[in-house]
C-alpha cells in the first residue's frame, strides 16, 4: 500500500508550513483534528472555509465533522478578528459584580453585539465563560491584557484610544 500523500499547501503563505508541521507530526491522523484546527486559529487568527475543507481533505476526516468541531467549540472564529480585542468575561463572579451591564455597554459604544467586529475592522467584541481573575471581577482582556475590577468608564476609555490609532 502506497504511503498517504496528503494534498498540496493552499499557498506559499509560511504559516501553512507551520500548520502542515502540526499534521506532519501526528501522523496526518484524524485525531490531530482539534490539535490542528487550533494552529490554523493561531496562525491566521480565524478559520475560514478553505481551511476547515484543507485541514479535512488531509487528515481524511468528513467535512462535516470539521465543521461539527469548528462550530462547537467556543475558542473557533470564522470571521477574521479586528484589530483590537475587547473581551469581558462572563463567568459566574464577573456576572454577579456586572459583566452583564459592561457588555451592553460595549455593544451600544460599538454598536455591534457580541461576537461581531466593527465594520471598520478596528474592534472586535468577546465573551468568555471565565478568565481565571475570579477575585478581581468584573474581568476584561484588552489585546489579551487583564484588567480586573473594570467600570463602565474604564472600559469606555479603552475603547476611544483604540478608535484615536
Amino acid at each position: 500500500m502506497p504511503a498517504y500523500a496528503p494534498p498540496p499547501l493552499p499557498s506559499d503563505d509560511k504559516r501553512w508550513k507551520i500548520v502542515n508541521g502540526t499534521m506532519r507530526k501526528n501522523g496526518f491522523a484524524r485525531y490531530a483534528l482539534i490539535e490542528t484546527l487550533h494552529t490554523v486559529q493561531s496562525s491566521f487568527g480565524y478559520l475560514d472555509d478553505d481551511a476547515i475543507r484543507f485541514v479535512a481533505r488531509s487528515l481524511r476526516v468528513p467535512l462535516s465533522q470539521a465543521y461539527g468541531v469548528v462550530t462547537f467549540y467556543h475558542y473557533f472564529s470564522l470571521k477574521p478578528p479586528g484589530k483590537h480585542t475587547l473581551t469581558i468575561c462572563a463567568g459566574t463572579a464577573c456576572y454577579i459584580k456586572g459583566a452583564s451591564r459592561l457588555i451592553a455597554a460595549a455593544e451600544q459604544h460599538l454598536g455591534i453585539a457580541q461576537g461581531e467586529t466593527t465594520r471598520d475592522g478596528q474592534i472586535s467584541l468577546m465573551t468568555a465563560r471565565c478568565v481565571g481573575a475570579c477575585s478581581r471581577a468584573p474581568v476584561m482582556l484588552s489585546d489579551g491584557e487583564v484588567s480586573g475590577e473594570v467600570t463602565r468608564e474604564q472600559m469606555a476609555a479603552q475603547l476611544e484610544r483604540w478608535a484615536v490609532e
